[in-house]
């Protein structure tokens, strides 16, 4: 396979170069670079029909009723925490819908109360602003709701200190929650009589596609079907641990669907045992599945007996006897052990972040990044008289996101996203009188804005800029003469990000997807001691297993966010997609040894267990130092052709000779200490990549 037409994660082709009109790929001059067609490809998916009915009332309803009761500015207030709260507006379960609603825009109201408080200071307000990056930044590192937290926090202190608020001081800050309370309000509605619904969903979108991962099992559609299974499940066990998270006391109906979600994984293996030896799986099984999902969502129990089958072969019984364990823990009559745990308090969850945070090199590093971004831009803004010039800090805020995608990327997305819906704004703000005639368009730029949010970054930001540029209009009401000075205020801003925050900082240059393969190596290898080991319990197998496919989305994720990084970091991340084939063939094979194992087979002996361990652990070690294994202080073991994991042994050499080559052009180096493999076999230059 070329690189001129490379299989990725998501299993689509990308083609370098022009197309002709047969469609095949050949290159051009004037094609554009691999990794920019990738930055700029917009996302699949459905459409958030709910949500857009949301975001168009919540945003458009507040400014009707200011331009009603002659307070346009008090309603453009209102409108802005509604938009805060549309971001916020993104789990399924309801509970997760009120924190992820809540606690963003109530500590974004803080950061606006901080914030208007310095409005025409000058320089007190640069500092005031440059230490809320630090604690911003530091704490957008604990997780998904304390990041958006402190892009809130950020983002309304830059608005309050840019922007005149209207007095007293609390009344800004207060309009704002009335407009997220109103988000918030319209997204629970459906509360009492779906409670549920959205977790028994995810559960049987997990089932649905391990039944697609069972219909593929020995065909070329494999790698598609589990790269869907990895990512239902980690939508799925994100989905119920967070209810469990915040929901008080043990449920019932709870526990059941995690003890479902749990027989998933006993599905998976039995599927990758059956791909490894090559075979297919019976129609009659595919569709015992998908019948348990339809159950699952349907919140039904099924009637009759758990199916029985007289297979032979160790896949064969494993596939039956991971439906029949789905089926008894669907029907109740297997009461399955709660292999997931319920989470700590929430004082231990607390105190348990605060450690992590104080003592992170990570959340320091982006703490210092964000900090030393909005203190140059704040710094510029006020020894350069720029009016309104609160957007350059703005967009820093936007743009310094490395959890949410590739800095590099998101900086020239939002470039080019603001000038597009710079021109929206320019025909909106010249043509479209004051007033009334301004609620329908903001209705149709709210309803357009979750749908194209999801699409991608430079999506969202086309739709947004005319959004904030029409609602800011109401506050400071500069009309088409702000338009030039926003995009020269942008670009100041991506620029600011791309030096200040991603060049002077070397692991911005390298990716992490040796240090996350690494990761998944020595997972693998903890997952052959339990598998193999008659002391360790089924639990900690399960979790061990989780574990793994929870590494190969990092993997896939990282993998796909450094395509989008200019040369030489998105050619080095290519060259690694060799490598990660290569162990998600080691999974696999050691997953298939352990299924067998479990049904039938001859278990290996101890020694060939720890042995295979060792060598996984070998492999990790030279992916994160980026040396080759030391074949002399590799442990030697005695190789018998009937051993269970024969095949594990022939994929993980199969991996460590990518790695053994004398070929080492580059220094290969990424943030976690690994090499890129590819450029090891001299992939990246020669232009051609194996698996």
């Amino acid at each position: 396979m070329t690189m001129t037409e490379r299989e990725d994660p998501s299993g689509d082709r990308r083609a370098e170069g022009t197309e002709s009109a047969d469609g095949a790929a050949r290159p051009g001059r004037l094609a554009p670079p691999e990794w920019l067609t990738l930055t700029l490809r917009a996302t699949p998916g459905p459409m958030p029909k709910a949500a857009a009915v949301r975001a168009a009332i919540g945003i458009a309803a507040p400014l009707a009723v200011g331009v009603a009761v002659g307070d346009s500015a008090s309603g453009a207030l209102v409108s802005i925490g509604a938009l805060g709260a549309v971001f916020g507006d993104t789990a399924d379960a309801y509970r997760l819908r009120v924190l992820n609603i809540a606690v963003p825009q109530i500590v974004g109201a803080i950061g606006l109360a901080l914030g208007s408080a310095q409005f025409g200071h000058g320089w007190s307000a640069v500092a005031m602003l440059t230490v809320l990056a630090l604690v911003a930044g530091m704490i957008s590192t604990i997780g998904a709701v304390a990041s958006a937290s402190g892009l809130n926090l950020l983002l309304m202190a830059v608005i309050g200190a840019g922007l005149p608020m209207p007095s007293p001081w609390w009344r800004a800050p207060m309009l704002t929650l009335v407009g997220a309370g109103l988000v918030l309000v319209m997204a629970l509605l459906a509360w009492p009589a779906r409670s549920r619904v959205p977790e028994r969903a995810a559960v049987a979108d997990a089932y649905d596609a391990t039944a697609n991962l069972l219909a593929a099992a020995g065909t070329a559609e494999w790698e598609t079907a589990r790269a869907e299974v990895t990512a239902t499940l980690n939508h799925a066990y994100d989905l119920l641990l967070g209810r469990r998270a915040v929901a008080p006391g043990r449920s019932r109906g709870m526990s059941r669907l995690v003890a479902l979600l749990n027989s998933v994984g006993l599905l998976v293996e039995a599927a990758t045992a059956v791909h490894a030896d090559d075979r297919r799986v019976g129609e009659a099984d595919v569709d015992t599945v998908r019948e348990i999902a339809a159950a699952v969502c349907g919140g039904t129990v099924p009637t009759g007996a758990a199916p029985r089958s007289a297979a032979t072969d160790p896949a064969d019984r494993a596939v039956a006897a991971a439906i029949e364990h789905a089926h008894e823990t669907l029907s109740g009559a297997y009461r399955t052990p709660d292999r997931v745990g319920r989470p700590g308090t929430l004082p231990e969850r607390v105190a348990a972040g605060a450690r992590n945070l104080l003592v992170s090199a990570e959340s320091w590093r982006y703490g210092l990044r964000l900090t030393l971004c909005i203190g140059v831009a704040q710094v510029l803004v006020s020894v350069v008289d720029v009016p309104r010039s609160y957007w350059v800090p703005l967009t820093v805020t936007f743009v310094l996101k490395p959890d949410f995608g590739s800095v590099f990327s998101r900086a020239l997305l939002r470039a080019l996203g603001t000038a597009a819906g710079l021109v929206v704004a320019g025909v909106i703000l010249e043509f479209v009188p004051r007033g009334w005639w301004e609620v329908p368009v903001v209705v149709v730029l709210a309803a357009a804005l979750p749908i194209l949010s999801r699409r991608g970054y430079g999506y969202q930001t086309a739709v947004i800029t005319p959004l904030i540029l029409i609602l800011s209009d109401l506050l400071g009401h500069q009309g088409v003469g702000l338009l030039a000075p926003r995009l020269v205020d942008s670009l100041i801003g991506c620029a600011i990000v791309l030096v200040a925050g991603y060049a002077l900082w070397p692991e911005s240059w390298h990716t992490r997807v040796g240090a996350r393969l690494a990761t998944a190596v020595e997972d693998t290898a903890q997952y052959i001691e339990c598998a193999f080991d008659e002391k360790t319990d089924q639990a900690a197998r399960a979790r061990t297993r989780r574990r793994i496919y929870r590494d190969l989305s990092d993997v896939r994720t990282e993998f796909q966010r450094a395509l989008g990084e200019p040369p030489p970091a998105g050619a080095r991340a290519a060259a690694w997609w060799p490598l990660i084939v290569a162990v998600e063939r080691v999974i696999d094979t050691g997953t298939a040894a352990a299924v067998h194992t479990a049904h039938g087979a001859p278990p290996p002996s101890p020694e060939a267990a720890a042995h295979m361990a060792a060598e996984l652990r070998a492999l990790a070690a030279s992916m994160r130092s980026g040396d080759a294994p030391d074949r002399a202080a590799r442990p030697a073991a005695a190789e018998d052709p009937r051993d269970a994991l024969t095949d594990v042994r022939r994929e993980v050499r199969s991996a460590r000779s990518m790695l053994d080559g004398p070929a080492g052009a580059g220094d290969g180096k990424d943030a976690g200490g690994g090499t890129g493999a590819g450029e090891r076999k001299g992939a990246a230059e020669s232009g051609e990549e194996s698996g």
